[in-house]
C-alpha cells in the first residue's frame, strides 16, 4: 500500500476563538512551557530569534495561587512584546476556573491546561498527566476554565496514560466538546515519559478528526523535524520544548523555515558564550544567590559544541560567585581560536 502523500506546510495567521476574545496567532511554532526554565528571562532570548511566537510562562499551579505563590511567574505580561500563554495544572475544577481569571487579568495571551506532564507528583495529585486516568474530571476542568475567562481556552496533552488503554481521538474529541479551542498533542503516552519516539502517525489521526487546531509536539529538534512532522501529522503547527534547551534561537529557525525564509545562522561558539553570560549575569541580577544556581543548567545546555566546552561545564557548576563564572567564561573565550569560530574537533574535548 502505497504512503500518503505529504500533507502541505500550513501558512499564514491562525486563527484561536475564545469566549469574547479571539486571538490571531501569526507564527506556527510555539515555545513550550518548561518548569523551572521559561521564565521571562528565558523567554526574553526565545523572543529575539521568533518575535510574533506564543510561548509560555512556566506551568502555575492552581492551589500555589490559591495559596498566596506563583504569582510572580505571571508578572509583567503585559509588557511583553509578542504572546505570552500562561499554563495551569490542578485536579480542582473551581481552583483552575479562578487561577484562569486570574491570569487572564495578568494579561494572559490564552489560557493552557496541563494534561500531559509525567512527572509523578503532579501526575498522582490528579495533575497533569493524572487527568488522563480521570477523563470525566479532565472535561469537567476544561468547562469551568472555558466558562471563566474571555480568552481562548487550549489544552496541552499526551496520547494517553499508556498503550493499552489510549484512545486519543476519542479524548481529544471530547476535550473539543468541553471547549478547547485548540489542542497540543505530544505523541507519547504518559507511561513512555520521553523515552523512545514520538507517533506523529497517531497525532495526524487526532488532527483529522477534530474541528479545532491541532499543534504538533515531541521529537522536533529542527527545522528539518518540525517539516517532516507537519508533513506526515497535517497539523496546524508545531510546539518545541526540550530541543531550546541552550538553544533559544531554535524557535525562529523553525519559524523561518515554515515561512519559507532563509534561516537564522546558528550562534558560534564565541557567540555560545556571549549569551551564556548574559543569560547569567540577568538571572543573577533578578535572583541573587539563587540566580547563580539556576544558571547553572543553562550554561551547562549552552556551552557546547566547542574545544574545552566539557571542562568548562564541569567548573561552571561548582563556580562560587558570578565573578568567578563570568572569569571562567571569559577563560574559555580567549582560549578559543579566533581563525575558526567553530573549532569542535571530533576529538574528546569537543562536546
Amino acid at each position: 500500500m502505497p504512503s500518503p502523500a505529504p500533507h502541505p506546510c500550513p501558512t499564514g495567521p491562525l486563527q484561536l476563538e475564545g469566549n469574547g476574545t479571539d486571538r490571531l496567532l501569526t507564527c506556527r511554532v510555539l515555545q513550550s512551557p518548561l518548569a523551572g526554565v521559561s521564565d521571562g528571562i528565558f523567554r526574553a532570548l526565545v523572543r529575539r530569534w521568533a518575535p510574533e511566537a506564543l510561548l509560555f510562562t512556566e506551568m502555575v499551579n492552581a492551589t500555589a495561587l490559591e495559596l498566596g505563590h506563583g504569582g510572580a511567574k505571571m508578572a509583567a505580561l503585559d509588557q511583553d512584546p509578542g504572546p505570552v500563554g500562561v499554563q495551569l495544572f490542578d485536579h480542582r475544577p473551581d481552583a483552575m476556573a479562578e487561577a484562569a481569571r486570574r491570569a487572564e487579568a495578568a494579561g494572559a495571551w490564552l489560557i493552557d491546561i496541563n494534561m500531559g506532564c509525567p512527572v509523578r507528583k503532579i501526575a498522582r495529585k490528579g495533575g497533569g498527566s493524572g487527568l488522563l486516568r480521570q477523563p470525566d474530571l479532565a472535561l469537567r476542568i476544561v468547562a469551568a476554565v472555558a466558562a471563566a475567562v474571555r480568552v481562548p481556552v487550549t489544552v496541552k496533552t499526551r496520547l494517553g496514560w499508556c498503550g493499552s488503554s489510549a484512545d486519543p481521538v476519542g479524548f481529544a474529541l471530547a476535550l473539543q466538546d468541553a471547549g478547547a479551542r485548540a489542542l497540543t498533542l505530544h505523541g507519547r503516552t504518559r507511561e513512555q515519559g520521553f523515552s523512545g519516539k514520538a507517533d506523529w502517525d497517531a497525532i495526524g489521526r487526532v488532527k483529522a478528526a477534530l474541528r479545532i487546531p491541532l499543534i504538533a509536539n515531541g521529537d522536533i529538534a529542527s527545522p528539518e523535524d518540525a517539516l517532516r512532522c507537519l508533513a506526515i501529522t497535517g497539523a496546524d503547527g508545531v510546539m518545541v520544548g526540550r530541543g531550546t534547551l541552550g538553544r533559544p534561537w531554535l524557535v525562529g529557525r523553525i519559524a523561518a523555515a515554515l515561512a519559507g525564509r532563509p534561516l537564522p545562522s546558528e550562534p558560534d561558539s564565541h557567540a555560545r558564550i556571549a549569551l551564556a553570560r548574559e543569560h547569567l549575569e540577568a538571572l543573577v541580577a533578578a535572583r541573587g544567590d539563587q540566580g547563580l544556581l539556576i544558571a547553572r543548567k543553562h550554561l551547562g545546555w549552552t556551552c557546547q559544541g566547542f574545544a574545552g566546552a566539557a571542562r568548562l561545564r564541569r567548573e561552571l557548576m561548582v563556580a562560587p560567585s558570578l565573578e568567578s563564572a563570568l572569569g571562567l567564561l571569559d577563560r574559555a573565550e580567549a582560549e578559543l581560536e579566533v581563525s575558526d569560530p567553530e573549532p569542535c574537533p571530533a576529538g574528546p574535548g569537543c562536546r
